[in-house]
C-alpha cells in the first residue's frame, strides 16, 4: 500500500506532539495524514479520546493506517471494538505501562490495562529499552499478546523529541517499510 492510498491517522498521547515532534513531522510531509485532535490533551478522559478515534476512523472514505504513540496506543487498542472494518495496520510507538501504579499522572491508569486480544489487522510495536513509561518487557508481553512484531528500539527514551526523536529517520524508514507490505482491508476496491 502506498500513503497515497490510506488515510494516516496520527494518534498523540499525553499533552499532544509538538511541532518539533516525529509525529507532527510526519503529518507534515504525508498528505494523507491528518492527527487525531483531542480536546483535552492535558487531562485525558479515555472514554472521550476512544470516542474521537472511533469517530475518525469511521468517517474515513480510504483504508485507514493508525500510528499511534504513547497514550495514544491504549486509545487505538480500546477503540478496536467499536470501529468499523477500516483499518489496514497500525504502528504503536512507546505503549506506556497504563496498569503500572507508579505511572505518572496517575489519571493515565484509567487507560489500563490494555486488552490481550489478537489484533484484526498488522502492526508493529516500536518500544524502547530505557523508556520511562513503560518497560521493554511490557512492551513485549503486550506486543506478544496482541500478535504484534516488536521492534526494540534500543536506548532511546520514550521516542520523542525530548529524547533525541523530533525528526526519527529510522522511524521513517521502519514505517515505510511497513506501508510497503500491508494490503486492503475488505470491503474497499482495489
Amino acid at each position: 500500500m502506498k500513503a497515497s492510498e490510506a488515510d494516516i491517522l496520527i494518534v498523540p498521547g499525553y499533552t499532544n506532539s509538538g511541532p518539533e515532534h516525529w509525529q507532527s513531522r510526519w503529518q507534515e510531509k504525508l498528505s494523507t495524514a491528518r492527527r487525531v485532535e483531542q480536546a483535552e490533551w492535558s487531562k485525558p478522559v479515555k472514554d472521550d479520546w476512544v470516542a474521537k478515534l472511533v469517530e475518525e476512523v469511521n468517517a474515513c472514505t480510504r483504508p485507514v493506517v493508525l500510528v499511534a504513540h504513547s497514550l495514544g496506543v491504549p486509545t487505538v487498542i480500546h477503540a478496536l471494538p467499536q470501529i468499523k472494518n477500516k483499518i489496514a495496520g497500525a504502528m504503536l510507538v512507546s505503549p506506556p505501562d497504563v496498569a503500572n501504579p507508579a505511572i505518572k499522572p496517575k489519571h493515565l491508569m484509567t487507560f489500563g490495562p490494555y486488552p490481550r486480544d489478537p489484533l484484526p489487522f498488522p502492526t508493529i510495536t516500536i518500544a524502547s529499552q530505557n523508556d520511562p513509561f513503560g518497560t521493554y518487557e511490557h512492551a513485549g508481553d503486550i506486543a506478544n499478546a496482541w500478535g504484534s512484531t516488536l521492534i526494540d528500539a534500543g536506548m532511546s527514551g520514550h521516542i520523542n523529541k525530548e529524547s533525541g526523536h523530533g525528526p526519527w529517520p529510522e522511524g521513517t524508514m521502519v514505517f515505510a517499510q511497513f506501508l510497503s507490505k500491508l494490503k486492503r482491508p475488505e470491503g474497499f476496491p482495489d
